[in-house]
C-alpha cells in the first residue's frame, strides 16, 4: 500500500525505475497502450472488447484529443489577441501618458513597469505566432504522430502563452483587464 505523495517527483521516479510502473504523462503518450498485443489479448480473452472495437475506441479517443488540443489553442490564440494584448497596449497608453504629463512638470518616473509590460507583450505575441504556425500543420502519417504533435509542440506553446499573460495579468491594472483574475476568483476582493 502507498501512503506518500502521488503527485511528486520522487514517487515519479521511484514508481518506474523500482515498481515497474509505465510514466505516461499524456493522453497521446497513454491511448497507444490500448493497441498494445497484451492489451488487446485482455479485452478479447475477458469478452470485453474486440481487436476492432479497441482500434475503432482508439480512433475515437485520439480524435478527441486532437480536436480538444486544437479548439484550446484556438482560443488561447483569440485571447490573446483580442483580450490580453490590447488590455497590455491601452495599459502601456495610460503609462505613456502619465510618464509624459509628469515629465513635463520635472517629476520623473520608473519606467520599468511599462518596459516589463511591452517585453511580456511582445514575448506573448512571438508565442502566439509560433502557435498559429502550429496549429496549421496537417501533414501527419498517423493519428499517433499528431497526437504527439499536440503533446509535444502544441501543448507547450499554449504554457509560454500562458506565462506570458500570467505575468501581463499582474502587471496590467485591474481595471483594463479583461478577463477575472486569479485573485478574484481565489479570494473574495
Amino acid at each position: 500500500v502507498f501512503g506518500g505523495d502521488g503527485y511528486s517527483s520522487e514517487w515519479h521516479e521511484k514508481a518506474v525505475s523500482e515498481r515497474g510502473l509505465l510514466n505516461l504523462p499524456t493522453a497521446a503518450d497513454a491511448l497507444p497502450a490500448l493497441l498494445e498485443e497484451p492489451v488487446r489479448a485482455l479485452f478479447e480473452s475477458t469478452g470485453v472488447l474486440s481487436k476492432v472495437e479497441l482500434e475503432s475506441r482508439f480512433a475515437v479517443y485520439a480524435e478527441q484529443y486532437i480536436l480538444s488540443i486544437e479548439v484550446e489553442a484556438k482560443l488561447v490564440i483569440d485571447m490573446a489577441k483580442t483580450l490580453i494584448y490590447p488590455a497590455a497596449i491601452s495599459y502601456l497608453a495610460e503609462l505613456s501618458i502619465t510618464n509624459s504629463s509628469m515629465a513635463e512638470m520635472g517629476i520623473e518616473l520608473d519606467s520599468s513597469i511599462a518596459k516589463k509590460v511591452a517585453l511580456e507583450s511582445n514575448a506573448m505575441l512571438a508565442e502566439v505566432t509560433k502557435l498559429s504556425e502550429a496549429i496549421t500543420k496537417h501533414d501527419f502519417a498517423t493519428t499517433e504522430e499528431h497526437m504527439h504533435f499536440c503533446a509535444k509542440v502544441i501543448l507547450p506553446l499554449m504554457l509560454e502563452v500562458r506565462a506570458h499573460a500570467d505575468i501581463l495579468e499582474m502587471e496590467v491594472a485591474d481595471e483594463l483587464w479583461p478577463l477575472p483574475k486569479y485573485q478574484e476568483m481565489l479570494f473574495i476582493k
